[in-house]
Formats: structure tokens, C-alpha cells, sequence
């Protein structure tokens, strides 16, 4: 079986840990590399979190670190969200630093990218800093990207401000530059992420299925994105979902932009659902996920960790 080769960029992040799992115990996949971004936390946080979990997943593929700070605004955190460290709630082992390489995450990037002899499919589930970076600085790359799975956006209202999601309000230049690159992109929002539950009875069955399983009931405790006793939004794992089973989804081709100079609206994914704007189509947006099914793959999935 040829494995699909892919790239995640992450700011772990208590959902980013329960996508992250998936991922790396995953049989069709091929994870070459790991970037950490700011955006839950701080990059120091982020990647010290990333580095925590491969320890406990006993996983060895490399970790580089990567942009500090947005492109141009000012950096904002979701610690309310995730705790202050970004994975409150349980006590992992120190890392092993030497899993993270030397190279920045963009130059960790470029060298996957152009020494692979398959197309890399990008998943990036923060916000968008490094891969504008990446695009910005080697625009060759863009020919041997398979497509980029990102969690971020909305279709209507945001999480970060009335109109913008997190990710992208995060840095809003970083996503016009990733959306405006040409390169294939599912947008996985929160039209979907709101409605990916896992309810107070899931996570009961997670905390005694395996490590990882009682790992994420621990970090569930703590979590802010949404409530432990009325469901909490797995945003990150719709990315991974639509990557391993698309057809949990329904998907549209659209046009989509980002807005960067509204007084009130600045981050907003401005998704043009009824061609208003007459341009073509650059995104294919989830707009839809069936929950059920959703939630039946995230635990089966979940079953399959260490």
C-alpha cells in the first residue's frame, strides 16, 4: 500500500492533540513532518506541547518549529480556550528535545516538499503563517502540493470575533496569501467544527480505551471549545476526517477571500456562496458534516492509538 505523504502544521491545543492522534496512528498516512506555529499559545508552548506528545505517542517523525508572531497584526492566544500551557489537564513526561530539527518550519517545509517523490498534501490545523511563509519564500513549491486540508473559516459568523474564525482572524494576511495561492484547498470551518461533537458518554468510553484515549478525557476536562457536559467541537479532526473519508462531508466549489481592512470584520472568510463576485472558484468549503458518522470515525479512529 503506498501511503499519502503529509505535512501537518499544528499549535497543539487540546484539539489539535485528539487530530494529531488520529493521525499518526494512522495505517494510510504518511506523516513526513511536524511544523508548530503561535496561535492556541505561544510558539514556545506549542512546540514544547508538540514535542510532549510525540514522547507519548512513542512516535518518531520530526518536529521544526516555526513562525513566533503573525505576519503583520499583533499575536492573540485561545489560552481561555486551552488552558495556559494549551494542554491543561495532564501530566506528560518532559520531552525528548531532540526530535525537533534545527530548521525553521519553512525550511523544514521546502526540503520535504522538493525532496519527495510524491506530491505532499498539507494539513494545517493553526493558523496560517508558516505556509504563507512557504509560499511567499519558495513559490516552486506550490507545483509538488498535492492540496492543503485546513481547518479555518467560516461561511457566517467567527469564534475569534462576530465575523472571524480563529484561525484565520489569527493572521488574516498569512490566509489571503494561502488562499490566493492557486494551490487546491478543502476548507474544513465552523460550519462543520460546531457541529463535530464528542458528548459527556464519548468521553467516559475514551477515558478507558487505551493510553491516548485516556489521555484526551483528561485534556476534555479542561477544554473550552464548547462543554464537557453538552458536547465538545473537535474543529482540528474534521480536517484529518475529510482527509481519511471525505464523504462524511458536504462540500461546495467557491470562491473565498480574506477580508483584511474592516473595521469590525478583519479575518472574516468572505465565502461567496451565490457568485456575487463573479470570480472562480479557488476553495472547496465544507459546509456540512453528517455528526453521527463523524463521531463513529473519531472514536474508531481513537481505538486504533496506542
Amino acid at each position: 500500500m503506498i501511503k499519502r505523504p503529509i505535512i501537518i502544521d499544528t499549535d497543539p491545543g487540546i484539539d489539535d492533540a485528539v487530530a494529531l492522534a488520529i493521525a499518526l496512528f494512522n495505517e494510510t498516512l504518511d506523516v513526513r513532518l511536524i511544523t508548530t506555529v503561535n496561535g492556541n499559545v505561544s510558539l514556545d508552548k506549542v512546540t514544547y506541547n508538540m514535542l510532549r506528545l510525540m514522547k507519548f505517542f512513542d512516535k518518531h517523525v520530526p518536529v521544526a518549529k516555526g513562525a513566533s508572531t503573525p505576519l503583520i497584526v499583533e499575536p492573540v492566544d485561545a489560552s481561555d480556550i486551552h488552558g495556559e500551557t494549551g494542554m491543561d489537564g495532564y501530566e506528560f513526561e518532559e520531552p525528548d528535545e531532540g526530535m525537533l530539527l534545527d530548521d525553521h518550519a519553512v525550511i523544514a517545509m521546502y526540503k520535504e516538499i522538493m525532496n519527495s517523490e510524491q506530491k505532499i498534501t498539507l494539513v494545517p490545523i493553526g493558523p496560517l503563517t508558516n505556509i504563507a511563509l512557504l509560499f511567499r519564500m519558495y513559490p516552486e513549491v506550490k507545483d509538488k502540493i498535492e492540496e492543503i486540508i485546513l481547518m479555518g473559516g467560516s461561511t457566517s459568523r467567527g469564534n475569534a470575533s462576530v465575523m472571524a474564525e480563529f484561525n484565520i482572524y489569527a493572521d488574516p494576511e498569512a490566509a489571503k496569501i494561502v488562499f490566493s495561492s492557486g494551490v487546491p484547498i478543502v476548507m474544513a470551518g465552523l460550519d462543520v467544527g460546531l457541529k463535530a461533537l464528542v458528548y459527556p458518554e464519548d468521553s467516559e468510553i475514551l477515558k478507558d480505551m487505551n493510553d491516548t484515549g485516556h489521555m484526551i478525557y483528561h485534556l476534555f476536562k479542561k477544554y473550552r471549545g464548547g462543554s464537557f457536559n453538552k458536547g465538545l467541537k473537535m474543529y482540528d479532526s474534521c480536517a484529518v476526517a475529510y482527509l481519511l473519508q471525505p464523504d462524511l462531508f458536504e462540500t461546495v466549489d467557491t470562491f473565498v477571500d480574506v477580508e483584511l481592512n474592516g473595521e469590525l470584520t478583519k479575518g472574516t472568510t468572505v465565502v461567496d456562496l451565490k457568485g456575487y463576485l463573479k470570480k472562480a472558484s479557488n476553495v472547496k468549503v465544507c459546509i456540512d458534516v453528517d455528526a453521527d458518522r463523524f463521531k463513529q470515525w473519531l472514536m474508531e479512529n481513537l481505538k486504533k492509538c496506542k
